[in-house]
């Protein structure tokens, strides 16, 4: 299942670590396996971006905070 339209960061990491979880506790057949690993790469790079985009943003705030401190 690919990483949904309006998920949160919060909700892909919930579906990650389910994923996790199966894996670590053999709860998977082989089949799903392969599909499951591929959701959960969607989901990292989903979050990495999602990361990626944040401290951007928070980095630019502060950057704008200290020119108007000076």
């Amino acid at each position: 299942m690919p990483v949904k339209k309006k998920e949160t960061y919060t909700q892909a990491v919930e579906r990650l670590e389910k994923i996790v979880y199966q894996i670590d506790n053999n709860e998977l057949e082989i089949d799903e396996l392969a599909e499951k690993i591929k959701e959960a790469n969607d989901i990292i790079a989903f979050c990495t971006e999602k990361l990626t985009k944040a401290d951007k943003e928070i980095e630019k705030l502060l950057s704008e905070k200290q020119k108007t401190e000076e």
